[in-house]
């Protein structure tokens, strides 16, 4: 006989493996994640299915404790209580919702767990989820290949995951042979800059020109809307406002930059629009990092500062008479943003991100392939713009 670890290792390291591979950075790599929900039925445990949820969750996320240490520029050990202390919730849904008995009532479980980790609070650190697939099984299928995928996620904790395995996998195959990146927006350009953890923080006039000056340089013909990254203007003041309608002046050219609004409160990750005639604050972000950003436990302790959460706040923005869906940052990296954007019909994606600090681990390249595979399964065209 077996000795009785063996196959909860291999449930285990079968899942990290999934998990490794699945959150690679590569969009046609995403599928791959189908296969954890197979490894956590095939669990005889709790223990081995919070081994096996532990396992997915913390090798899909394993760039984190790097990221934090750069972000912080301190040693590694933040970053790994962090790393740690995020999985906890993506564990503890997965473990309070397994169970010994198989058939529908464990597919319905899993649905439920699904859609725990897709929606607040759980969802709030909802990382590597496996639906983020659809938009590569299903490109252009929009909310029933979202359905399709959920269905299929689900199939895999029965007996019938073979027929479903091979179904998907055969859509995968169909969809990587004719796979594209999603189209550009009409009128539309992002900009991307190699400025590291200066932008945002060099707030001189020179600062300011050089930008003014890379989107001249930059600008296609057909374009009158630029995209800046994340945190490109830094502090939004009216003196910040002055200079580039000062700088914009005399033109057609729109242009749509990340900036900071600070008050005593705190403050708000936000994305602003300037033209020769006029601004406005466009969007602010719906879900800022947590912990690094967003600290909703400071007022609990009498103190004041970080980022707010918008949670369910302007979905959708308008811009030039298009309906836009904006994600900074950290949104690309979850689930609800961009479904409940996608509940208003958008007609075009924006992402924005200052990554400097992602450099060397695969969060950067994870944005990216999660924000194409949305736009590819909504059939949505998709503007990004980011910082390194």
């Amino acid at each position: 006989m077996r000795p009785d670890w063996i196959k909860p290792l291999a449930l285990t390291l079968a899942s990290a493996t999934v998990g490794y591979i699945a959150w690679s950075g590569h969009a046609l790599a995403l599928p791959v994640a189908i296969a954890f929900p197979a490894f956590w039925s095939l669990a005889r445990n709790r223990r081995t299915a919070s081994a096996v949820s532990a396992a997915y969750f913390l090798a899909a996320s394993r760039g984190l404790p790097q990221g934090v240490a750069a972000f912080y520029q301190s040693d590694i050990w933040p970053g790994l209580i962090l790393w740690l202390v995020a999985s906890s919730g993506f564990v503890f849904v997965h473990v309070a919702l397994w169970s010994r008995r198989s058939g529908a009532g464990k597919a319905l479980r899993y649905t439920i767990a699904m859609v725990l980790m897709a929606l607040p609070p759980f969802g709030i650190v909802g990382w590597a989820h496996p639906v983020t697939a659809a938009g590569v099984l299903f490109p252009g299928w929009g909310w029933s290949g979202l359905a399709a995928v959920t269905a299929g996620l689900a199939i895999m904790t029965t007996r019938y995951r073979p027929a479903a395995a091979i179904t998907l996998v055969g859509f995968w195959l169909w969809s990587a042979a004719f796979w594209t990146t999603p189209d550009i927006g009409r009128g539309w350009q992002g900009v991307d800059l190699q400025l590291g953890n200066s932008l945002g923080r060099d707030t001189s006039l020179a600062r300011h020109s050089d930008l003014v000056t890379t989107l001249r340089l930059q600008r296609r013909p057909d374009v009158t809307t630029m995209l800046l990254p994340e945190s490109a203007l830094g502090f939004w003041t009216p003196s910040v406002e002055r200079l580039w309608r000062q700088q914009l002046a005399g033109g057609d050219l729109s242009v749509i930059a990340g900036a900071a609004v600070v008050d005593a409160q705190g403050y708000d990750n936000v994305l602003v629009r300037i033209s020769a005639t006029e601004s406005e604050i466009l969007y602010r972000e719906r879900m800022p990092v947590p912990g690094s950003m967003w600290r909703p436990w400071l007022p609990l302790i009498g103190k004041s500062g970080g980022a707010r959460a918008d949670v369910f706040a302007n979905p959708i923005v308008s811009v030039g008479g298009q309906r836009v869906a904006p994600l900074i940052c950290y949104e690309q990296l979850i689930i609800w943003p961009v479904l409940q954007s996608m509940l208003h019909d958008p007609d075009l994606m924006i992402a924005v991100g200052n990554d400097w600090w992602t450099k060397g681990t695969s969060i950067g390249a994870i944005q990216n392939a999660s924000t194409e595979a949305w736009a590819r399964l909504f059939g949505k065209p998709l503007v990004m713009s980011f910082n390194t």
